[in-house]
């Protein structure tokens, strides 16, 4: 059980809508600087991410096993997919509040 999984119980309760709908309106409320300082850390983390996997297959191998994997994983990638949209809508949120 994820640490957000409670939060996921009623989405539409809670949130009035899903995780990636609340993550995109906080996104479009913050300032684009901070919107695209925020989305570069996602790109790095991605890089970083990539490079790592790049260790163990060939690069022009990943596309496919990252879609394979998702594709046996999906229920698992769903809901990290939901946790992840959270956690980069409470980083939004606190890098609002500095």
């Amino acid at each position: 059980m994820s640490k957000y999984d409670v939060l996921f119980e009623d989405e539409d309760d809670i949130f009035s809508g899903s995780p990636q709908s609340k993550y995109w309106d906080i996104a479009k409320q913050v300032s684009e600087d901070l919107y695209r300082h925020d989305f570069d850390e996602i790109m790095t983390k991605i890089a970083v991410m990539e490079k790592m996997l790049m260790q163990q297959h060939h690069e022009d191998d990943l596309d496919k096993i990252i879609t394979s994997y998702a594709l046996m994983n999906l229920s698992e990638i769903e809901d990290h997919k939901k946790s992840l949209y959270m956690e980069y809508a409470g980083r939004l949120i606190y890098k609002i509040s500095d």
